[in-house]
């Protein structure tokens, strides 16, 4: 792995449109597979936009009509905007590309930078991203008045959280004490090397969530450095430890920890 250089497209007042981050996407990932430049981690905040990935139904989707950008990374539908560090690490992989390995790492040096403010995170078996452990199923309190045996989301398969109110929002899953996911990793390879990333949540409004099913998945939830931390926690805090440890963890070839099995869970059916 090359020397890895960090490019601060813009934050706050500043924060970058998504159509011309992702063109500078573009224009960065073609000098990279020309090795005219070294391996290029751009940082930056968006405005508020959804994005949609190629498996993205339309059941999770806005049901208001707004917009969406459909892109060319894996996974499904999520936000970004103000209060979110996004991250695209445009790298040169060694061959043969293995692709979980590199979310892999991804996902790693999040979950040491978090730990840095004192926040344990882990992998989720199944789900990529950085994820904070709800409690076990049988010890979370119940939905709406209902006991977990009659939760709609486990036993209705047209159940949708976008219609049925607060208690089902994705952004109580805290509240719930359910899994809920703090950042989303979604990625492209194209000639060997990355593009799209990460988006970790440091102080965003996470009501944005609630107008889609974030990343397809109905019976988790999101949150946010500031949530889980108790106190506000900028995206500026948090850009230092990301480079920090994106550095650290892919200048070392090491074996990174599983994730934790929740096969366990009912999952909707």
């Amino acid at each position: 792995m090359t020397e890895l250089r960090f490019v601060h497209l813009g934050f706050g007042a500043d924060a970058v449109e998504y159509q011309q981050a992702w063109q500078e996407q573009r224009s960065v990932h073609a000098a990279r597979f020309a090795d005219e430049i070294p391996d290029t981690c751009l940082l930056l905040e968006h405005p508020a936009v959804y994005t949609a990935g190629r498996r993205t139904e339309a059941s999770e989707r806005p049901l208001d009509g707004t917009p969406v950008v459909d892109v060319d990374r894996g996974g499904k539908i999520t936000w970004h905007g103000p209060g979110q560090l996004v991250g695209y690490p445009i790298l040169k992989l060694p061959r043969p590309v293995d692709v979980i390995a590199h979310v892999r790492r991804l996902e790693e040096a999040l979950i040491r930078a978090c730990a840095e403010l004192g926040l344990e995170t882990t992998r989720v078996e199944g789900r990529s991203g950085v994820w904070v452990l709800g409690d076990p199923v049988e010890q979370r309190p119940s939905v709406g008045g209902l006991s977990l045996d009659f939760d709609p989301r486990l036993t209705d398969e047209e159940f949708d959280p976008r219609l049925n109110g607060p208690e089902y929002a994705p952004s109580n899953a805290g509240q719930r004490r359910e899994d809920r996911k703090l950042a989303a990793i979604g990625i492209r390879i194209a000639k060997g090397v990355t593009m799209h990333g990460f988006a970790i949540n440091c102080d965003p409004d996470n009501t944005w969530f609630d107008r889609i099913v974030p990343c397809g998945i109905r019976d988790a939830g999101v949150t946010s450095l500031s949530n889980e931390l108790g106190r506000r926690v900028p995206v500026a805090e948090m850009v230092p430890l990301v480079e920090k440890h994106l550095r650290e963890v892919l200048a070392a070839e090491e074996p990174l920890p599983r994730a934790v099995e929740r096969a366990a869970e009912p999952q909707p059916s």
